[in-house]
């Protein structure tokens, strides 16, 4: 069911190597700007490729607002902004996740489609119709997480979604 135009990547992962430290960092260290640098220097490297007039909004995978708490901001959402910025895109905050969830780092594909089923929700149909969106996040492994937000975006009226990751591949 999910169609997605586009989807990349700025960084490799590979385990134990660096980005896996980039990305402990971002999450675990309390590195938030570190995420929106890491747009911004990805958002240099998509406008010369002359991506700017592709999409309409930029919104990111959320956090449970549990886990936001604790953490202290969502990675996927700084990294969204430093896009924004440089692209001259807005961001937005198109989606909720209504439920909280076990990490998915240890899961299978399969059961990280399942973890992540019926977990989010759009926070405003009229922001989602019509528009072509970058949907963002940290990581992409099995790319559950992410078909599920495109799912739940394209069934609401979304034109196309494509994605955007700070890194592919591999499991954290």
């Amino acid at each position: 069911m999910t169609q997605v135009g586009l989807a990349i990547s700025y960084l490799r992962f590979t385990k134990a190597g660096k980005t896996q430290k980039l990305l402990h960092q971002l999450k675990y260290q309390d590195k938030p700007e570190l995420a929106e640098v890491l747009g911004k220097w990805y958002g240099e490297k998509l406008l010369s490729y002359q991506f700017s007039s592709t999409w309409d909004v930029i919104t990111s995978v959320p956090l449970h607002e549990m886990k936001k708490l604790r953490r202290g901001y969502n990675q996927s959402e700084e990294f969204g902004k430093g896009l924004s910025k440089v692209l001259g895109i807005p961001y937005q905050n198109l989606l909720n996740r209504k439920k909280y969830t076990e990490t998915q780092t240890k899961k299978t594909r399969l059961e990280r489609l399942d973890n992540v089923n019926e977990v989010f929700q759009v926070s405003d149909i009229k922001l989602v119709k019509a528009k072509n969106i970058l949907l963002v996040d940290d990581v992409i492994t099995t790319g559950a997480t992410l078909c599920s937000c495109t799912n739940l975006l394209l069934a609401n009226g979304a034109n196309n979604v494509d994605l955007a990751t700070i890194a592919a591949g591999g499991s954290i």
